[in-house]
């Protein structure tokens, strides 16, 4: 007898979900973005237009991603060690003919209590843009929508516009804390003083964490404006400096905003400071005031033969007088104040 067997039929080589491939597109000058899928990608892979590029999009939690990429577009294992490196810095530099761009999108929760980041790491050339991440990127995404209605005439005008949005993204952080900072600012007065310190501390961490990932390594973009490849034209260059500028404005408000912080936490420490000061010295004042009738009543506590006044039927109403005298002198010298 026989026994029919249904075969289970097995994903093809090149399918997205194997190859990684989030987004596939390809650009022309004067069209729209065209979406390929991995077979489409592989096949204009071979021969990659003149006139226009195609931007790959890829997943690092798929195991044969780097390998799909690395066999059918040729892009250097050094930008895949750059990405297994330990630091996700943002930077900008040559790397073998290509531009290296590794970039951080940084999203601050409604409470802004706490960021959330995805480093995306990017090699660009004339014809061909590869971005690769582990975790999903908003930016990312926000540009997968905007092509449905708008392309990207080169490579290094898609690359220009990620390194736009970073920028954007910073100075969004930098304005949103800059009015929690205000807030604390005017609640600097209230009793809730020692919250006001703690959230200040917590705001000042969040920033330098946000400086290290989105602040553009400074060396790296220096010798890429001086050494530009050869690839690049004078428009792309001029517009690399202007977002060097806009970039240097951004952090140097980040800068100004934790020098504010952290005037406002020494204000706030000096505050609390003088409180513990008052506090201190009222209590030294209670003990001194107290000391005088402590004074008497252990002496006069005493169960021995001899004390004073015991058969005075006035006794107690002079102990009284001889403990306010000693108080009241007592507290003159506690209150005075010491002559300028």
């Amino acid at each position: 007898m026989a026994t029919d067997v249904v075969l289970t039929p097995q994903k093809r080589d090149f399918d997205d979900d194997v190859a990684g491939l989030i987004h596939g597109y390809l650009f022309s000058p004067d069209a729209l973005p065209v979406r390929l899928n991995a077979r489409e990608a592989v096949k204009l892979g071979e021969h990659l237009p003149d006139d226009g590029f195609l931007w790959l999009h890829i997943n690092l939690n798929h195991a044969r991603a780097q390998h799909w990429v690395q066999s059918h577009f040729q892009v250097d294992d050094d930008f895949f060690d750059e990405i297994h490196s330990a630091s996700p810095r943002t930077r900008l530099a040559e790397q073998s003919s290509a531009l290296l761009a590794v970039l951080n999108d940084v999203t601050l929760n409604q409470e802004n209590r706490s960021t959330q980041n995805a480093t995306l790491w990017i090699w660009c050339r004339r014809n061909l843009v590869v971005s690769a991440r582990y975790r999903p990127s908003v930016m990312i995404e926000k540009m997968q929508q905007r092509l449905a209605r708008h392309s990207f005439p080169s490579a290094e005008a898609l690359l220009l516009y990620l390194l736009g949005e970073q920028e954007s993204q910073l100075e969004q952080v930098v304005r949103r804390i800059s009015q929690v900072v205000d807030n604390i600012e005017e609640r600097l007065l209230s009793p809730a003083i020692k919250a006001n310190r703690s959230e200040l501390g917590h705001y000042r961490r969040m920033l330098l964490r946000i400086q290290r990932l989105l602040a553009p390594e400074p060396a790296a973009l220096f010798r890429l404006l001086n050494r530009p490849p050869a690839w690049l034209n004078h428009d792309t260059l001029r517009e690399l400096r202007a977002f060097t500028e806009e970039f240097s404005v951004v952090l140097n408000d980040l800068a100004s905003l934790m020098e504010r912080i952290r005037l406002l936490q020494e204000e706030i420490a000096a505050r609390l400071m003088e409180q513990s000061n008052r506090t201190l010295y009222l209590l030294t004042v209670i003990t001194v005031l107290a000391l005088p009738i402590n004074i008497v009543a252990g002496f006069f506590g005493m169960n021995v033969g001899g004390i004073p006044l015991a058969a005075n039927p006035h006794g107690f109403l002079l102990l009284v007088l001889i403990v306010i005298a000693f108080t009241l002198l007592a507290g003159w010298l506690a209150l005075r104040r010491p002559s300028v």
